[in-house]
């Protein structure tokens, strides 16, 4: 199901097939700006995140924590997938790529989301789990060396 907001259609719960396809595209293409004020707005005010071993609540704690990740992690760039869907929920697998300017190393970050969503299409809830590990600039898949 959809709604329209600002002119745009926005997948709302109980998803379906297509709606979450559009959701995971919706929030790769969010992330992939980089900009913590666009990622936040997809969040309700008061959402809850788990973030590998972080535990936080709230839009402006998600804003704090995209702008500290976006900092280290420079050149960014993410692909979600669907995994699967249900009434209000959805979870993914995501890959994405960085540059560690301190460390001078590109690395490739991988995992998995699950996600709940209010009946408005905005995530109330985000369970993240992912492992890093280096890559060299010729295995890059997403991002661009140079």
């Amino acid at each position: 199901m959809f709604i329209e907001r600002d002119g745009k259609q926005i997948p709302v719960p109980p998803f379906t097939e297509a709606s979450a396809r559009a959701k995971v595209k919706m929030a790769e293409d969010a992330w992939n700006t980089c900009n913590p004020e666009v990622v936040a707005l997809g969040y309700t005010e008061d959402s809850e995140w788990r973030n590998r071993a972080e535990f936080f609540q709230g839009r402006e704690r998600i804003r704090e924590f995209l702008t500290r990740k976006w900092e280290r992690e420079t050149r960014y760039k993410l692909m979600k997938e669907l995994w699967c869907y249900q009434d209000n929920r959805i979870s993914v697998r995501f890959e994405y790529e960085w540059y560690d300017a301190e460390a001078g190393q590109w690395m490739r970050t991988h995992g998995n989301e699950h996600w709940e969503f209010n009946e408005e299409g905005l995530m109330a809830r985000r369970d993240m789990s992912a492992n890093d590990y280096a890559v060299s600039p010729s295995e890059l898949r997403y991002a661009v060396a140079g």
